[in-house]
């Protein structure tokens, strides 16, 4: 199992928080996400989903994924 921490930009309430855990609960091989305004943290199966399919999910439900 791996775990990321994602930082999001654009979200502003809690609408924002769930429409991007819809978003990730649509993507397979993910086992958990906690997801909060600006940050998701998610846990999932390496095996089944890469990371960049993680955050293409939440920039198509519209939010921006921030680098470092």
């Amino acid at each position: 199992m791996a775990k990321t921490e994602i930082k999001i930009g654009g979200m502003s309430c809690q609408h924002c928080v769930m429409a991007v855990k819809k978003a990730l609960a649509g993507v397979g091989g993910i086992q958990n996400a906690e997801v909060e305004i600006g940050k998701a943290v998610v846990e999932y199966d390496g095996a089944k989903v890469k990371p960049e399919a993680i955050e293409n999910a939440i920039v198509k439900a519209g939010y921006k994924v921030l680098k470092d």
